[in-house]
């Protein structure tokens, strides 16, 4: 029986299309990092985002959600293969792409994320930054760090997302 082991996050590795843009950094206020994640992308202020969230509108769960509003700003999300794996594993591959990307990771200890959620659904906590190039645009501290150098190294995989124009054929 023959199968694949790995896959590459993506397979056209000449396709670039944000590599020219400026990214500011910005500070989270309280637990939201996928709003401030979203002004960062956009420039817009995280309380646009956040209005957005309290309506309703913008679920932090539900990456489709993010990717309706990065559409009138020209960018969308796309999935990459990945798994639970260390966010290490996969930055060698993430930084040669020299493109945008957002990377989501768990924030609890290891054994956390596979257990079965409490009563009211919590596992546990997880975190978005920007990957931009070759440095992480971090809105817990609104900092900007070399990938490699980058504490999220060191935490297990939620979701990997490349950023793509909004009228690119992959994509949320």
């Amino acid at each position: 029986m023959s199968f694949d082991l790995s896959a590459r996050l993506w397979s056209n590795r000449k396709e670039h299309f944000f590599r020219e843009r400026y990214f500011k950094p910005v500070k989270q206020a309280g637990p939201h990092c996928v709003s401030t994640v979203l002004a960062i992308l956009t420039g817009k202020r995280s309380s646009y985002f956040l209005r957005l969230q309290s309506n309703g509108e913008l679920n932090t769960q539900d990456p489709f959600s993010w990717s309706v509003f990065l559409r009138p700003f020209g960018m969308k999300l796309a999935y990459t293969p990945f798994d639970v794996r260390k966010l290490r594993f996969y930055m060698d591959e993430l930084v040669s792409m020299d493109d945008l990307f957002l990377l989501c990771y768990y924030t609890g200890r290891r054994t956390d994320m596979l257990r079965s959620p409490d009563e009211k659904g919590w596992i546990c906590g997880s975190h978005v930054v920007v990957l931009h190039r070759d440095q992480i645009i971090d809105p817990f501290g609104g900092e900007v760090v070399h990938a490699f150098d980058h504490h999220c190294n060191e935490r297990h995989t939620k979701r990997i997302f490349r950023i793509v124009p909004a009228d690119h054929p992959r994509g949320l």
